[in-house]
């Protein structure tokens, strides 16, 4: 049910920004491109799972799990990069309001976009390549519902120290890179919001920030549990609900998060089901 509820949750924005032209602009295209990314994000590991569920024998082949490795962790890659990306629009809309247009034109957005796809898909290699070139010799159990990096080291045969240290240094230089850039810009934000004279203009301008903020909260606070605090080294229990939470919950919220916040957002959404509705009355006639 949950998976459902990502996959039209996300696929209704992607539609709206698309039906509505008013919604042609940085902001909601980078919007689109997240709601595509989340689809993938989810549909990389949920089905695999559900199938596990539905079967007695829960198996995946080498190279599928590397697959789903891969796949999994460049999405994942790829939305801190879309975060930071997002974190700069909302940056240039409130602190530079008189360059924004200037600066952050559609063409300039659309490959901005592109980097962010191309970037993340290239980031993970190396990791990918560096785990599978290690020997796995035991019963080869994975205690995890995906192809994790901390539960595919275990199985191997011998002291994978090296590798296991790339990673970390990896995991940490990519999150933090991209969290210190998206704080800095808030940092940014929040400062000239609070030089906004009026009332009604710091409302607004916190109002269109508070979607993103709680979007960047949950992903980047369950990926710091799971990734960077000392938290890594216990249970695969805690683990397992941990990454559960970042790649099965968090998809499910962004959708919940960025429409129920976001009046243009929710009027684009009503004319999609509206249009929606009336052609299937009209199926229904003829």
């Amino acid at each position: 049910m949950i998976y459902g509820l990502t996959l039209i949750g996300n696929f209704c924005i992607i539609c709206a920004v698309w039906m509505d032209h008013h919604l042609h602009n940085p902001m909601y295209i980078l919007l689109a491109n997240f709601s595509f990314l989340e689809i993938w994000y989810v549909t990389s590991t949920v089905p695999n799972m559900l199938a596990n569920f539905l079967s007695d024998i829960n198996t995946i082949s080498f190279s599928g799990c590397f697959l789903q490795f891969y796949f999994f962790f460049s999405m994942g890659t790829t939305e801190t990069f879309f975060l930071s990306v997002m974190a700069f629009d909302r940056y240039l809309a409130i602190c530079r309001p008189l360059h924004y247009t200037t600066i952050m034109t559609v063409r300039r957005c659309i490959r901005m976009g592109a980097c962010c796809w191309i970037g993340g898909f290239s980031c993970f290699l190396l990791p990918v390549y560096l785990i599978s070139q290690l020997p796995f010799c035991g019963p080869n159990i994975i205690d995890h519902f995906l192809c994790d990096p901390g539960p595919l080291l275990k199985l191997s045969c011998e002291p994978a120290s090296t590798t296991e240290a790339i990673c970390a240094i990896f995991n940490s230089v990519l999150i933090f890179s991209t969290f210190l850039f998206i704080t800095s810009s808030y940092t940014s934000v929040i400062r000239a919001v609070f030089r906004v004279p009026s009332v009604e203009g710091r409302r607004k301008a916190f109002s269109t920030c508070g979607s993103h903020l709680a979007v960047v909260s949950l992903f980047y606070g369950s990926i710091m549990v799971m990734y960077v605090s000392p938290t890594a080294g216990n249970p695969a229990g805690i683990q397992k609900i941990v990454t559960l939470f970042y790649s099965v919950l968090t998809p499910l919220f962004n959708p919940l998060i960025y429409s129920l916040r976001n009046k243009e957002m929710k009027k684009a959404i009503r004319k999609l089901f509206s249009i929606v509705r009336v052609g299937q009355q009209q199926f229904f006639k003829s």
